[in-house]
């Protein structure tokens, strides 16, 4: 990508919905699909175990729409993927203003989704099985999960089940605030108990996420304002196999 990495507005305010950019280029992807680049956005890329934002971005002074369908990150880079709708443009200018308009229903659930998997994270510690490493989070409507490096006994696995469900919604009904902040490495590492995964380098600034004042993690996805947001929550499968444990969930729609 020869473009400069894309300004992830949302990574500053996950609330906002809207925001203004310019943009640098567009391209025709190998499948069709058209792509535009922006100098920044308010789209979530489809990463982390989160799915993608859709919405709209719209050209200042022009009588066509982009529908955005699919938002993926490369280098930095934040690939909008989608189709004009209105007249068909001709070469758009580079540096031309645009405004981006997410989803909502689409953001909040996935930020739903997104919060209960960190939530789950929790719970493991607060019923005995904090010694398990969470590993990949798939916080996609269909079918929610965490992984966990490390095995729960087949005979606990019902009683760990109902375990969790319970601790999870007391959470949730107890509610508290949900922090996201870029921070410096050493107050990140503080804020995470005292050290960082291995995958984020010395030196850099990773965003920390915080469910009320229990401690944070590393994460860049889209959050709830409050854990009380997620209104209610259900462990609907607890599985071992080699060597890992999933974690299956819901939550109230």
């Amino acid at each position: 990508m020869d473009s400069p990495p894309t300004k992830l507005d949302y990574h500053v305010d996950m609330f906002n919905l809207q925001s203004q950019a310019t943009f640098l280029s567009l391209f025709k992807a190998e499948d069709g699909r058209i792509a535009l680049i922006l100098d920044s956005t308010v789209f979530h890329p489809q990463g982390g175990g989160q799915p993608s934002d859709t919405g709209f971005i719209q050209f200042a002074g022009s009588d066509f729409n982009f529908s955005v369908q699919d938002v993926r990150s490369k280098d930095g880079v934040v690939l909008h993927y989608g189709v004009f709708q209105g007249s068909n443009p001709e070469d758009i200018e580079k540096g031309q203003q645009v405004h981006l308009l997410v989803d909502e229903s689409r953001r909040k659930l996935n930020s739903r989704l997104h919060s209960a998997g960190h939530l789950l994270d929790l719970c493991m510690q607060k019923v005995g099985l904090g010694h398990l490493e969470p590993g990949k989070g798939y916080h996609f409507p269909d079918g929610p999960f965490v992984e966990y490096k490390g095995v729960v006994p087949q005979a606990e696995l019902q009683v760990k089940l109902k375990e969790l469900e319970v601790e999870a919604n007391e959470l949730i009904s107890k509610g508290g605030k949900v922090y996201a902040a870029v921070l410096p490495y050493e107050e990140a590492s503080v804020l995470c108990g005292g050290s960082l995964p291995d995958y984020i380098p010395k030196g850099s600034t990773p965003r920390v996420l915080r469910l009320g004042e229990n401690l944070g993690c590393p994460c860049g996805g889209t959050h709830v304002s409050d854990i009380s947001d997620i209104i209610s929550m259900k462990i609907t499968q607890m599985r071992t196999k080699k060597g890992m444990t999933k974690v299956f969930y819901t939550i109230a729609s």
